[in-house]
């Protein structure tokens, strides 16, 4: 028996206004530093009271937040307390507020609660808060867990599926030595304070078996330079862009698969640049599929410059040359994070395509991590050796040495 509830149990708590435990079973964080466990305290924001205000204080730990769709808060008159960046994990942190009828200063567990349940209000505008305060919104994102493997995006879906407003209070829970609660404290914690307690993994395959974030919108044979794949062409729905999946052989046959999850690199794959090593990595993993004559490259758009577009990848590219920063160093000099990219969406085209089991074509970790969460199981991970040329040696050690990646230098 699993030591974990389900969604459904979580979910009938949360509706009654108690609350739950949230854990995130990463076992690599985003820079590639170990994480176990990281567990939120969550609770429906429009049935916050000063008692649940002072518990989620007292015996969670971390800061307190207010998590809620992005485009809800703006309508609200919020604005993020720092436009163009994003806080840790790249999330989205609002400026902090008052409700305007607070007397005091907004700290006491009572003023909190009630600015809590006004942010949880759909009637309320700006002119219901002041700025700043004592309660900090943070946005997710648009298509929740199935878009990003989040504790924010994992509150509102939970707010959303309990029949409320999807608006909800969160904040981590620390350990006995203001550390990160690992697992196993995690489950000690809900025991004692009576507490259903869930995964995101199972969230996400709650909200799968249900929702779907992806259209099919062609599918046709496409014959290249490696031999015939069948290109299929999907859109999502969270924010329309496109998702491009070749395959050859049957994919869907329940056997693990070689895959490559590509991101778009235009200077890379299409004009031939030496300042990575992206063309090569495509071109090798569609002769490694062909070689076997089964497999799958999905190819993601919206990842160009590990997600940050071409022009900031561009202005990144202008800094190491002019500066002598690496990828990592131009990327935080620009106020964007080293690696934006998220592979839910990509995770659905897989999915859809019938794959379950993988042999994962890539020298970067993160990405087994991206898509485990996913209903997906890497099997094995292939890594795709390219030749170091002098423009690009040190992106590939930056690439090792910072960012974990296998990339196989000989050095």
């Amino acid at each position: 028996m699993s030591d974990f509830n389900t969604i459904e149990e979580s979910i009938d708590d949360l509706a009654a206004g108690r609350m739950v435990v949230l854990v995130d079973e990463r076992a690599v964080d985003v820079d590639g530093s170990d994480v176990v466990g990281e567990g939120e305290l969550v609770m429906v924001a429009e049935l916050a009271d000063a008692a649940s205000v002072n518990f989620i204080t007292r015996h969670a730990g971390g800061p307190v937040y207010v998590a809620a769709d992005r485009e809800r808060l703006e309508a609200s008159g919020l604005e993020l307390a720092r436009p163009g960046g994003g806080g840790p994990r790249s999330a989205a942190c609002m400026t902090s507020v008052n409700a305007r009828e607070v007397t005091g200063t907004g700290v006491s567990a009572q003023e909190r609660a009630l600015t809590i349940r006004r942010l949880a209000d759909p009637d309320s505008r700006g002119a219901d808060f002041v700025q700043p305060g004592h309660v900090t919104p943070i946005a997710a994102q648009p298509g929740g867990v199935l878009r990003r493997a989040g504790h924010t995006e994992a509150s509102v879906d939970l707010a959303r599926l309990a029949g409320v407003e999807p608006v909800a209070l969160l904040a981590s829970v620390l350990d006995a030595d203001g550390e990160l609660a690992s697992t196993p404290y995690l489950l000690e914690f809900a025991a004692r304070h009576g507490l259903k307690i869930a995964t995101i993994r199972d969230l996400i395959a709650h909200r799968r078996r249900s929702e779907k974030l992806i259209e099919l919108q062609a599918r046709t044979p496409m014959p290249t330079a490696h031999g015939e794949f069948t290109v299929y062409a999907y859109r999502s729905l969270v924010d329309g862009s496109p998702y491009i999946a070749l395959t050859m052989g049957d994919v869907a046959d329940g056997a693990p698969t070689l895959v490559r999850m590509h991101s778009s690199c235009v200077t890379g794959d299409a004009l031939g640049s030496h300042l990575c090593d992206c063309g090569e990595q495509l071109e090798r993993a569609m002769s490694l599929i062909a070689s076997e004559g089964r497999g799958v490259v999905v190819y993601i758009q919206s990842h160009e410059g590990r997600g940050i577009g071409l022009i900031h990848k561009l202005k990144a590219y202008e800094l190491q040359q002019s500066q002598g920063l690496d990828t990592v160093e131009a990327n935080h000099a620009l106020g964007l994070p080293a690696d934006a990219r998220d592979y839910g969406i990509g995770a659905q085209v897989l999915y859809d395509l019938g794959l379950r089991q993988l042999r994962l074509l890539t020298n970067n970790p993160r990405k087994r991590v991206g898509l485990e969460g996913y209903g997906l199981t890497v099997v094995e991970e292939v890594s795709l050796a390219a030749e170091p040329n002098r423009h690009n040696i040190r992106y590939l050690r930056t690439k090792r040495d910072r960012m974990g990646h296998t990339n196989l230098l000989s050095e």
